[in-house]
């Protein structure tokens, strides 16, 4: 299914890649919709996420970075890990467990989600 894709990111139990046309595909686990990505468009980056991993869940996120800057999430949001609708100017994502973050172009990192170890302490 992700035939084609030249940007991939693998998450517990979800793959996400990137066409060459800038749309994303995603298969797997989508308990938690981290698989749903259908509209996505102009992407340029992806992470895929974790939350832990224990058998008995499936909640994990992904993460899309656009080619304007702007980042889109999807997913399990337990701990705000997909709270980036205001994300600008971001040059690379990344998605951890229950954690994501973004580099501006700047050298400053954006950070949302759980904290519990510090992990957004950027």
């Amino acid at each position: 299914m992700l035939a084609g894709s030249s940007v991939l990111a693998a998450g517990r139990r979800h793959s996400v890649g990137r066409r060459w046309d800038g749309t994303v595909l995603a298969a797997g686990n989508t308990a938690a919709a981290e698989c749903r990505v259908e509209r996505w468009e102009d992407v340029v980056g992806l992470a895929a996420g974790n939350v832990h991993t224990a058998t008995n869940t499936g909640r994990s996120h992904t993460v899309g970075l656009r080619s304007d800057g702007t980042v889109l999430a999807t997913g399990w949001n337990g701990d705000g890990q997909c709270d980036v609708i205001g994300w600008r100017g971001v040059t690379v994502v990344a998605a951890g467990w229950r954690h994501t973050l973004g580099l501006l172009a700047n050298g400053r990192v954006l950070a949302v989600g759980r904290s519990s170890e510090g992990q957004c302490d950027v």
